[in-house]
Formats: structure tokens, C-alpha cells, sequence
């Protein structure tokens, strides 16, 4: 199997990438609705992580039309796909690696992810997590859907399996390839704990998609 870098993987699959996700992802339609009931009435800015084509924000938005959203996500071709979708909603999008820009402090009521955490190691995470538990306003919440598994096997396996298809590929950089390695809900919890987060709760899970409410 040949991993390709994460940018590439979803540019060559823009197109296709909303059928995918609302058809094919067990629980993902009913994802997008349930994070939407979600955001906090007097959210006025949203910091999404991760946003791609932004299938949660078309949710968010049927809500709350005037809402201001920060999105930030490596593929430049699904931010495009964004725009062209929402041209008259006060979208500020970045093409960036979310690990290493800088988020600010105190500047959002509800940061949101969907589905693009699954990609990453515990430590990346764990460093996101506490940046954005800084980002949020007090009280706000970090809302949280994304590929989990229940038991520490089936963790475990996926990340030996991308160490392997690494070495396979002869890849030895430390850029981002698209390999899914979900880890745990518990594990996914204690992480959101261990940045600060006071309290974090599950709200949703059909097969392995699955939702965690972190309150700062």
C-alpha cells in the first residue's frame, strides 16, 4: 500500500469528498446535524479545525447563517470547494498545518473537528488540544466528531500499521500521509482532560463515529 501526503490525498478526492462522507462514512450524516444542535445559542465565532468542504458547517450555518467562522485545513482545492459553497458567509479560511498555527487566545466560543483527528499521534493531539482549549472564550466548548475505537487492540494495531507502511514506503520525513489510526474514546477523553479541559462527555456514537463535548 502506497501512503500519500495528506494535502494530495484529499485535493485528488475534492470532488467526490461530500458523497463519500454522507453516504459511505456509517454516522456521519446524522454527525453533521447533531454537532449543528450542538453550538451554543450566543456563539458568535467558531474556530473549525480540520473544515475541508465544510459538510458540518452547511448544518451550522441552516442555523446560524451570520456566524463567523475560522476554518483551517491543508487541502487549498477543498477550502475552494468551501467558498464556492458559502460565498456570502463570513468565512476567514487558512491553508495551513492547524499543529503549528497559531490560534490565539480567548477568540472563540466553540471550536469544532470532523473526522480529521483519526490522522494523528497522541502527542500532536495533546499539543492542539491545549492550544485551543487557550483559544476558546471562557465557558466555551470544543465539540469533537471523529473515527474512535473501543478497545486499546484495535488502537494499537492501526498505529503499528502505519509505522509499518512508513517504513514500507521508505518514508522517513515527518510530514503528514493519510493513514487512519483512530485511537480509543477513553483515550480521546483523558487527552481532552490533560490540556485543561474540566469536563469532557460523549454525545453521539453510531459504529465508530463519535462525538466528545469538552467545556473548558
Amino acid at each position: 500500500m502506497k501512503l500519500e501526503k495528506m494535502a494530495d490525498f484529499f485535493a485528488e478526492r475534492a470532488d467526490m469528498y461530500d458523497e463519500h462522507m454522507l453516504t459511505e462514512v456509517e454516522g456521519c450524516k446524522e454527525g453533521y446535524r447533531k454537532m449543528a444542535s450542538l453550538i451554543p445559542g450566543n456563539t458568535e465565532a467558531i474556530l473549525d479545525l480540520g473544515c475541508g468542504t465544510g459538510l458540518e458547517l452547511d448544518e451550522i450555518f441552516s442555523l446560524y447563517p451570520d456566524i463567523n467562522v475560522t476554518g483551517i485545513d491543508l487541502s487549498d482545492v477543498m477550502l475552494r470547494k468551501l467558498r464556492e459553497k458559502h460565498p456570502d458567509k463570513r468565512l476567514s479560511l487558512i491553508c495551513a498545518d492547524y499543529f503549528a498555527e497559531n490560534l490565539g487566545e480567548s477568540r472563540f466560543d466553540c471550536a469544532i473537528s470532523f473526522q480529521t483527528m483519526h490522522h494523528f499521534p497522541k502527542n500532536k493531539k495533546l499539543s492542539l488540544y491545549k492550544k485551543v482549549n487557550a483559544a476558546l472564550k471562557e465557558n466555551g466548548i470544543y465539540i469533537e466528531c471523529d473515527y474512535m475505537v473501543l478497545t486499546q487492540k484495535e488502537e494499537d494495531f492501526w498505529f503499528a500499521e502505519k509505522e509499518r507502511l512508513r517504513r514500507e514506503n521508505g518514508i522517513t520525513d515527518d510530514g503528514y500521509y493519510h493513514y487512519d489510526t483512530p485511537c480509543t474514546v477513553s483515550n480521546q477523553i483523558f487527552l481532552l482532560e490533560k490540556a485543561g479541559f474540566s469536563k469532557v462527555t460523549q454525545v453521539f456514537r453510531t459504529e465508530n463515529t463519535t462525538m466528545l463535548v469538552a467545556e473548558k
